[in-house]
């Protein structure tokens, strides 16, 4: 087989995409055409137009992330703040002048496209009680650009592990015992009981749930509850891989050799 030489291959860069030339780069009209579809084209615009309202208003209204290379004026600019955080899971907040990362309002538009955008938001903002409710709710794992104080707070942290369990990675020590906060948890995510209090992971009802949403879970469960009939078999009817952490008094046990012949539609011999 004869493959093209790499030298003979058309190379097409993501400028020339955009821009037939480098005077269409400088057209107030072409730009705004080409923007108006790809906001990111914005990036490849003549410095001058990435001064200009209008182009860059409707660059971050098509692809909020184009805030990045507005002018810095721009980024000063209200609307043109707001239109670009409400895309793309907020993101864009980051790139905003830093007076705006402190507007409540511009904050919280960002948060509603995605909680994690709380990391970009000011200090001040991050210490906002309904700011954190609200950036938790939107992604859990937002927890853990809140302010310290919110970390200790149950209600903040069940909405948070509700959300997300793996959130729980983010709360303070005590609030890792509390049953009903580590219960939301692990419904969310199993892999949340490797790192709740080790009290909790004797707990039965804790890990009957994690092994219900996933097996092999039982690998963090305490020693006793490996050799727990109830809890090894819930593992294995939904992860035949639970079988690798449980006690070694079951590897001859009738019950869960039927109960593998059956998830397995074969015989397995252990």
């Amino acid at each position: 087989m004869t493959f093209p030489d790499p030298s003979d291959l058309v190379k097409i860069s993501s400028s020339e995409y955009y821009f037939d030339d480098e005077s269409s780069k400088k057209n107030r009209e072409y730009v705004l055409h080409k923007v108006r579809f790809h906001g990111e084209a914005l990036y490849y615009a003549d410095e001058s137009l990435k001064k200009d309202k209008e182009i860059v208003l409707t660059a971050v209204t098509q692809w909020g992330q184009a805030l990045e290379y507005a002018d810095e004026s721009l980024k000063k600019d209200r609307e043109i703040v707001l239109a670009a955080v409400k895309q793309q899971y907020g993101v864009a907040l980051q790139y905003a002048d830093i007076s705006l990362k402190k507007d409540r309002e511009i904050v919280l538009a960002a948060l509603k496209e995605g909680g994690l955008a709380l990391g970009y938001a000011d200090e001040s903002l991050r210490k906002d009680r309904d700011i954190v409710l609200t950036a938790v709710k939107k992604h859990g794992s937002a927890l853990m650009y809140a302010d310290e104080h919110f970390k200790k707070d149950r209600e903040i942290v069940l909405a948070a592990v509700k959300n997300s369990g793996v959130a729980l990675y983010y709360a303070a020590e005590h609030l890792k015992k509390d049953k009903e906060i580590v219960l939301a948890a692990v419904k969310q995510s199993y892999l949340v009981l490797d790192y709740v209090d080790d009290s909790l992971k004797k707990d039965k009802d804790i890990v009957l749930v994690a092994v219900k949403h996933h097996g092999t879970a039982l690998e963090y469960a305490d020693e006793n509850l490996k050799k727990d009939k109830e809890v090894v078999l819930t593992a294995i009817k939904n992860d035949t891989g639970a079988i690798f952490y449980m006690d070694e008094s079951f590897f001859q046990d009738d019950d869960v050799n039927s109960l593998l012949d059956e998830c397995l539609g074969e015989y397995v011999e252990i």
